[in-house]
């Protein structure tokens, strides 16, 4: 059952509400996403590996994931502007300290630090608009916070590769590190406090006794934790990691060639976002639910990463593009599951999914890198070890497909 907003915000108010949430998870964006841009140059100052590589654009992911549980409790007993401004913080010092890192250890460490510190970008939204948007609002902000990341990593390419020259990596990090602490003073300014009586009409009975138990036994949940965490958190994986090394690797692409590629990426996933947010209203009215969508959408991105594996070499930019906007329909299933739970649980709720999202994205970054390692030392080529482990990946999210189908029953 979906519940109405108590205290609804629309207008103005809600536009600049989420510009301010935005500004965040921009930046949150392109922290996730800037190792796939800057792999060539950490793979040549510090040595690393295929499996060093995914180990360190993992960290992020995992610091992200060990949070979501305490975070969705914090979101739904303090609010979502409190705790997003406490993580923030954190955020800022883990940037200052990957700056002035100097060993692998200290990189990976501060990484971890600042996924931790973003972990509420978007949550912390998605929470306040559950508990503040009505139903089909609630669609169209997640869609368009999502082409907010997108220009995050959208900006985390070209852009970045021209500011490396006059920065490098570590000013990069001090930059980014500064324009955190504006958006923090933005969200205090402008995002209303979090007054227990802005949240859902449930919400008057406070439930601290409903554990992640029950959540994760929800059959809807259960229903699509397959497809998060190999489909979904294989798509930010990709985008944020292993585009960049098979365009390098594979495609035999320069760095700037590379850059671009990437940034071509991200521009096709804004424009998608910015469709769904458009277009998800209409196909609401007119019977296309979450399920159709995603049961219909998922088969065409396993058709394009067949594509890519088979046509290798050949598979550029633009394919890796066409294959992570039809990875898109996944997304939709984020706001399906808030809608699930009353508000006084959607900061549990979207946490939980968020972090078999995150932990997904951990997962696929490292065993990608792993599995492309092992197929080297067995005698494959490195364009063919490449190949080979998107298959395996491949073969992974068909099966999460096939279970999603099978327990239709399950909502």
């Amino acid at each position: 059952m979906t519940l109405s907003p108590a205290i609804a915000v629309t207008g103005r108010a809600a536009l600049a509400m989420f510009l301010a949430f935005a500004v965040a998870y921009f930046l949150s964006a392109l922290l996730r996403a800037v190792t796939a841009t800057l792999a060539p140059a950490f793979s040549t100052e510090l040595g690393l590996s295929a499996a060093d590589l995914g180990l360190l654009a993992g960290a992020y992911f995992l610091g992200f994931a060990l949070t979501q549980l305490p975070l969705g409790r914090w979101l739904d007993r303090f609010g979502p502007r409190r705790v997003l401004l406490a993580f923030l913080s954190v955020a800022i010092l883990a940037c200052a300290g990957f700056a002035v890192a100097t060993s692998f250890a200290a990189l990976w460490l501060a990484r971890a630090f600042i996924g931790v510190g973003v972990s509420a970008c978007l949550m912390a939204p998605l929470t306040a608009y559950r508990h503040r948007f009505g139903d089909v609002a609630q669609l169209r902000a997640n869609s368009w916070m999502l082409m907010t990341g997108s220009l995050g990593m959208l900006a985390s390419t070209l852009p970045v590769q021209w500011l490396l020259p006059a920065l490098g990596w570590r000013g990069l990090f001090w930059a980014v590190g500064g324009m955190l602490l504006l958006s923090m003073a933005l969200i205090a300014w402008i995002v209303p406090l979090d007054h227990r009586d802005a949240r859902g009409a449930d919400d008057a009975i406070v439930r601290p006794s409903v554990g992640y138990a029950e959540i994760f036994r929800h059959a809807y949940f259960v229903r699509l934790m397959p497809l998060a965490f190999v489909v979904y958190g294989g798509l930010l994986a990709v985008q944020s990691l292993w585009a960049g090394p098979w365009l390098t690797t594979v495609a035999g692409h320069s760095a700037a060639e590379a850059a671009r590629g990437l940034f071509g990426i991200n521009l096709s996933m804004l424009f998608a976002f910015l469709s769904w947010g458009l277009v998800m209203p209409h196909l609401r009215k007119i019977g296309w639910t979450v399920n159709h969508l995603i049961g219909w959408g998922v088969p065409l991105s396993l058709t394009f990463l067949c594509l890519i594996v088979i046509m290798g070499s050949s598979a550029g930019a633009p394919w890796w593009a066409a294959w992570c906007v039809s990875c898109t329909f996944v997304s939709l299933s984020q706001p399906a599951v808030g809608q699930a739970f009353p508000p006084a649980l959607a900061g549990r709720a979207l946490s939980a999914f968020n972090l078999v999202i995150f932990a997904g994205v951990f997962f696929v970054q490292w065993g990608i890198g792993l599995a492309i390692d092992a197929i080297v030392v067995m005698g494959w080529s490195r364009q063919d070890a490449f190949r080979a482990a998107f298959g395996l990946f491949g073969l992974c999210a068909t099966g999460a497909h096939a279970w999603f189908l099978l327990r239709r029953s399950d909502g």
